[in-house]
């Protein structure tokens, strides 16, 4: 072999060294830079779940409050009938009782109109775990 072969081959691997030293280094700023997008990615999905789960107990409170509201108003109800019609306690309470059963039978009629109908295949897998795991099946 020539020294003119060998500065070709010499060349060559270092052309080739050169190569690899330059994918290594896009490989290792491409990592950082995903490294980077999934520190970012879990920071928000903590602010998510953190948001997530103040809503739910806002949303309990509310709920509950607005549960004892429509107790007191039921009672309150059932006072003024009695005060105002002069009926008897038993007659307010089933007066109140049948309203409370029509409109929760329309509501409920509605919701599930509203409910019904196809889903995606996702969803109704999704809704097949949740009711297999809430009923223990």
């Amino acid at each position: 072999m020539s020294s003119a072969d060998d500065e070709r081959r010499g060349r060559r691997s270092s052309g080739a060294g050169a190569g690899r030293v330059a994918a290594g280094r896009v490989t290792a700023l491409v990592t950082s830079v995903m490294d980077l997008h999934v520190r970012i990615a879990l920071q928000e999905v903590d602010q998510e779940k953190r948001r997530l789960i103040s809503g739910g107990v806002l949303l309990a409170a509310g709920g509950t409050l607005m549960l004892l509201a429509s107790v007191a108003g039921h009672v309150a109800l059932v006072l003024w009938l009695h005060q105002s019609f002069g009926w008897a306690w038993l007659q307010a309470v089933l007066l109140l009782l049948v309203g409370d059963l029509v409109l929760s039978g329309v509501l409920l009629r509605i919701g599930g109109q509203l409910i019904s109908g196809p889903y995606l295949p996702q969803t109704t897998a999704g809704l097949s775990k949740t009711t297999r795991a809430l009923l223990g099946r």
